[in-house]
């Protein structure tokens, strides 16, 4: 734990760029650069030693891209070459030792097929084995999905006990290619207990400086920058990027303000980039960071702040009560699911309870599967809801983003159990206010609860601003005095305790006529009396519209802008979600609705509709409008490919009407893809796989690492008049501008597109591309335009 005391008081300076270095010293086009470690180790040595002569207390192993899914069909294993890059690394002299840990190279479930135990797993080698080589820390760094950087975090605090700081890679519109904010990073990242948060890769140091100063507000953990030297350009066939070192460190110095206390270098930096940042920072003391005053729960891609407004939790997928979903859990019908959690997200709820209590069945295995199904439809944050710490486990530890734990109360034998999870996995937990001699019937005793559980929380290090207590509500037809206790309850725990509040609004009700009118009117009362999150329908106009009375009337909603615009407007929700019967394929697409899309298409076969028809009207029209929304930043990646998903799996319903009756389904256009030649990334090209699939093109995927005598053959021997190239790395480039030069060398009819993380507009120019695509839908539209013509 060395680094970490330097850490207290002292700037750390990591090392630049690897990948840069090597294409100095002569890295072929398309060479693996982790296998330099054992081939060319002399060359990874003295860029090492370079780094630290420069002034870098951390060196950073040669072990990106080693784990056991890239090198799958690599003549080296794994072991040999983490073992080797930390070897080259060590010899450097360097103070500290970081292992470098990158993506998996595949996209997790829901998105892709890598499950969270498989991403585990593949950690857990690389660690095991860094462990074993003797690093002093691990670099987890490049990560765009939460989730995946969970699993690594995870893999690394349990199987090292080593530092672990993790970074992620932030696009211009501040956010990451799967659609992570800044405040999501922070606040998941810090929960998980990482030693050090940040960024790196992408953009420039002014490019990146937005992101980090939301990171900087709500981080609770040291932050680490390694940015790249501005945006590369092609200068006469070679990759050089804009910025000098320093501009670059002219950038960190705003960034050491906002207390900022880890720097280095990615793409693009040097040796010189590390000695500039060096003789700037030997002249500045670090600052520190004031850790947030705020409580969020988090999802994948979306951040929700519990503090200064009122928060509405939806109750409907909690069993208790409720004759449908208790049939749809124990028969597995995770479509009900899907459409209870859609309908209550589109009514207004800002987080989820989920709960999949019932008798006789595996809770732990159900709930973790309804968290999963939960979480690819929507992106609120969840409440996750047992009275069995096994299933909460379960649930947490597979959750993507920072959960609730319902609950937690003030009996020895919860708080032991209970506790240690929510440290663990960094979660807020919801107190109740009852322990071995029941619920209190006067509020002081809740109250009493109340800071017992707060006050052991403390002792495992859970902080009280992330513990909402639970008066609990009991009933008002057999127990009315105790309503009122409940209400007092609320008011003390705020006065004296000065943490957030929940109750379980419709608990008053039960047993009595009108229940919507009692529960609507204790809302009232208890929103008064100081709660700060309401478990209630969110599907229930007269609840929703107690709370947003209430936040006009105690300045929440300033200018009583959000009531207006709710109340005065006539206007529908763009998708309204009916009974099952009755909602549109459309709706269904757009929902991501995935299991139900082939159904509905079945459905209308057999209703004699004309598949084309529904191609063209539903599914084009359908993923039209959720790529619209795509594009303008209204929805991410995840539900991107779940509304993709959902027209794939409908259209193997159509593909299976068209063979039964000997038909061949019409193509609009052949379309080759390939990751070039050295290059074994592919999750954006399967991405736009699947999108040109669906738009009904017929796509020839060719894979990754494809040379291009392959696609030369692929072109002629199918008429391909339209290629895709993917490229991830910057030394596959020049892999990319040789293919398309044959190409033309041929003289073949083909217009090629390319894309990939490192390319750009110039870079698709450079390497003679007739077309740059962004992205997956960037893809779709130039299909659609060269097809039409």
């Amino acid at each position: 734990m060395k680094v970490l005391e330097h850490l207290k008081n002292n700037f750390l300076l990591f090392d630049g760029a690897m990948g840069t270095m090597l294409q100095n010293e002569g890295l072929r086009d398309g060479e693996l650069p982790e296998v330099l470690n054992i081939e060319k180790p002399g060359i990874v040595s003295k860029i090492h030693r370079q780094y630290v002569l420069a002034g870098a207390d951390v060196v950073t192993a040669n072990t990106f891209g080693a784990n056991s899914l890239k090198f799958k069909n690599q003549k080296y294993t794994v072991k040999e070459v983490i073992l080797s890059g930390i070897k080259c690394a060590k010899e450097s002299g360097a103070k500290y030792v970081a292992q470098d840990i990158g993506p998996t190279g595949a996209l997790l479930e829901p998105m892709g097929t890598l499950t969270f135990e498989e991403a585990y797993d593949l950690y857990k080698e690389q660690v095991l084995i860094g462990k074993e080589a003797g690093v002093d820390l691990f670099i987890i760094e490049t990560i765009s999905d939460l989730y995946e950087a969970k699993a690594a975090i995870l893999a690394a605090k349990e199987n090292s006990g080593l530092p672990v700081f993790c970074t992620m890679t932030f696009e211009k519109d501040g956010r990451t290619f799967c659609g992570v904010d800044a405040v999501s990073a922070a606040v998941t990242l810090s929960s998980l207990g990482v030693d050090a948060l940040g960024v790196n890769c992408s953009l420039g140091p002014k490019e990146i400086l937005p992101v980090v100063e939301t990171l900087a507000k709500y981080s609770k953990v040291p932050l680490i920058v390694q940015a790249n030297a501005g945006l590369p350009k092609d200068l006469g066939g070679k990759t050089v990027y804009e910025i000098t070192p320093e501009e670059y460190t002219n950038e960190i110095k705003k960034m050491a303000d906002l207390g900022v206390r880890v720097f280095g270098g990615c793409c693009g930096t040097t040796p010189e980039f590390i000695k500039s940042m060096k003789n700037y920072l030997d002249t500045v003391k670090p600052k520190e960071i004031a850790p947030p005053g705020v409580s969020f729960a988090t999802s994948g891609t979306k951040a929700v702040c519990l503090d200064g407004r009122t928060i509405v939790v939806g109750e409907r997928l909690n069993p208790t009560g409720k004759k449908k979903l208790k049939e749809a859990l124990v028969s597995n019908n995770m479509d009900y699911v899907a459409r209870e959690a859609i309908e209550q997200a589109q009514h207004g709820a800002d987080i989820l309870d989920v709960n999949a209590g019932l008798p006789d069945i595996d809770e732990p295995k159900l709930l973790q599967k309804v968290i999963k199904e939960v979480q690819s439809v929507v992106n609120l944050p969840l409440q996750i809801d047992s009275s069995d710490p096994s299933a909460i486990e379960a649930a947490v530890r597979f959750y993507n983003g920072r959960p609730i734990i319902n609950s937690v109360n003030g009996k020895k034998e919860s708080m032991e159990k209970i506790l240690p999870i929510v440290k663990k996995y960094g979660t807020l937990v919801v107190a109740l206010t009852l322990d071995e001699g029941g619920i209190p019937k006067k509020a002081e005793e809740r109250l009493n609860i109340a800071k017992k559980i707060i006050d052991e929380a403390e002792k495992y290090g859970i902080s009280k601003e992330d513990i909402i207590v639970d008066a609990l509500v009991l009933t008002v037809s057999a127990q009315q005095e105790e309503v009122l206790e409940t209400l007092r309850a609320v008011k003390l725990i705020k006065e004296h305790l000065k943490v957030k509040t929940i109750l379980g609004i419709s608990n008053v009700s039960f047993g009595l006529p009108n229940r919507e009118l009692i529960n609507k009117t204790f809302l009232a009362a208890a929103l008064g009396a100081g709660l700060d999150m309401a478990i209630i329908n969110p599907m229930s106009p007269g609840m929703m519209g107690t709370i947003s009375a209430y936040k006009v009337l105690s300045n929440e909603d300033k200018d009583a802008a959000g009531f207006i615009k709710k109340f005065a407007s006539e206007e529908k929700r763009e998708v309204k979600v009916v009974d099952n019967e009755n909602t549109s394929l459309f709706d269904i697409i757009v929902q991501g609705r995935k299991d139900e899309s082939a159904q509905k298409v079945s459905k209308m076969l057999d209703e004699g509709k004309d598949p084309l028809d529904i191609i063209e009207n539903e599914f084009v029209g359908a993923l039209n409008f959720v790529g619209e929304k795509f594009e303008k930043g209204e929805i991410f990646l995840p539900q991107l490919m779940q509304s993709a998903q959902a027209v794939k799996n409908a259209f193997v319903v159509i593909s299976d009407f068209y063979q039964s009756r000997g038909v061949k389904r019409e193509q609009k256009g052949k379309i080759l893809l390939a990751t070039v030649k050295g290059d074994i990334h592919d999750i954006g090209k399967n991405i736009v796989k699947m999108m040109l699939e669906n738009y009904g093109y017929e796509v020839f995927d060719l894979g990754k690492d494809v040379d291009k005598s392959l696609i030369i053959e692929t072109i002629k021997k199918e008429n391909i008049t339209l290629a895709g190239l993917s490229a991830l790395m910057t030394t596959t480039v020049k892999s990319m501008k040789e293919t398309i030069d044959e190409i033309r060398k041929e003289n073949l009819p083909c217009k090629v597109m390319v894309g990939g993380a490192v390319l750009n507009e110039d870079y698709a120019r450079f390497v003679g591309a007739d077309y740059y695509a962004k992205d997956a839908q960037g893809a779709v539209q130039i299909a659609r335009e060269f097809f039409k013509k």
